[in-house]
């Protein structure tokens, strides 16, 4: 399992993904800080900057004060994380700094501090109503990660030890580990106005919320997909899916699929009840004799349950699993724009292109 189908599993996706969701994903969120990185070195060329800093991206980011929130609290959060290590190293080395002076030490707090000293500096700079400047004192709990933080909660309510260490291990997982393979994946080498190191931190939480929103958009229609009994409307289901699972699908499983679209066909009929085999009354029967005749053929058989049972719980687990499909249509839906009101929706466009984090 790689590293996606592990973020996918962290954040809500069943404990085994399907490769081809993961696959998608990644090409997802690819595509789009791809976009990102272009409009942000436009609008670094335009305050006359040479390279990509975390302005350009907080510009962006105003657009949707919800998101902008919780990238400040990130950033907060880093800064908070330097401090921690900071406070530990000169701990650690506390009897070699018995002579440094003040000086000094005010500007390593003024170092440890420039995520949020930058934030405030630059939206006070363009904020004309107060509203952005709010946001970094602003203590409102965060639904959207609150939710995911209960989902992972009832995730690990029926986990084993061993399930658990897995799903404590995918927690972890994000795109900030190992930074020179995630600016090689942008490839950043070849732009000609770079992101700097706080600007690939930040995109580095962009991508990881791109995943995280995909998911959370992708369970809303597994479960709006999902057949209910009391529902009336359990057929009313979107023509972009329907057109996904009859088109898509069958490339997944691969060239010699067929796809029964007509549950009243006779391809779909089932087959006829066997006729049983009647036996003659007094006939020996291969097996009934000799040593353990009995005991292989029960044994022969509970292996069977076994195999079709094991069979059985793989094809549940992919049932359940998020599927492309879902990833398809959670983008399409999120991206549909209706009403008079649609241009002051959070989903904008830019070159045909709706973003998820931003």
């Amino acid at each position: 399992m790689d590293n996606m189908e592990k973020l996918l599993f962290s954040l809500g996706d069943v404990r085994r993904p399907l490769h081809e969701t993961a696959v998608l994903v990644e090409d997802i969120v690819h595509t789009q800080l791809i976009h990102l990185l272009q409009q942000a070195a436009e609008v670094s060329q335009l305050r006359g900057a040479r390279v990509i800093s975390a302005e350009d991206l907080l510009f962006l980011m105003c657009k949707d004060k919800k998101k902008l929130r919780r990238l400040l609290k990130y950033m907060n959060f880093r800064d908070y994380k330097s401090r921690v290590t900071k406070g530990l190293e000169e701990d650690d080395l506390l009897e070699d700094k018995v002579g440094a002076g003040s000086s000094s030490s005010s500007s390593s707090n003024s170092n440890i501090n420039k995520r949020q000293k930058l934030a405030h500096d630059f939206l006070s700079s363009i904020d004309q109503t107060g509203e952005l400047l709010a946001l970094l004192d602003d203590e409102e709990i965060d639904e959207v990660k609150q939710e995911r933080m209960e989902r992972a909660e009832k995730q690990t309510r029926m986990m084993d030890p061993a399930q658990y260490a897995e799903f404590c291990e995918s927690r972890q997982l994000g795109f900030s580990k190992k930074a020179s393979k995630f600016r090689d994946w942008l490839d950043c080498s070849s732009m000609e106005i770079k992101p700097n190191a706080i600007a690939m931190e930040i995109l580095a939480y962009l991508a990881y919320e791109t995943v995280a929103q995909l998911v959370d958009l992708a369970l809303l229609v597994k479960q709006d997909m999902t057949p209910k009994a009391d529902d009336p409307f359990t057929h009313a289901v979107s023509a972009t899916f329907i057109q996904y699972h009859s088109s898509v699908e069958p490339n997944l499983l691969g060239p010699h699929a067929i796809v029964k679209t007509n549950p009243d066909s006779p391809e779909n009929t089932p087959p006829p009840t066997p006729t049983p085999l009647v036996h003659h009354v007094g006939k020996i029967q291969p097996g009934s004799l000799g040593n353990g005749g009995l005991a292989q053929d029960s044994t022969k058989t509970k292996q069977r349950k076994r195999k079709k049972s094991a069979a059985a719980c793989g094809i549940e687990a992919q049932s359940s699993a998020i599927q492309p499909s879902h990833i398809r249509e959670a983008v399409r839906r999120y991206g549909h724009k209706i009403g008079p009101l649609s241009p002051f929706t959070n989903a904008y466009h830019r070159n045909g292109m709706t973003f998820l984090a931003c």
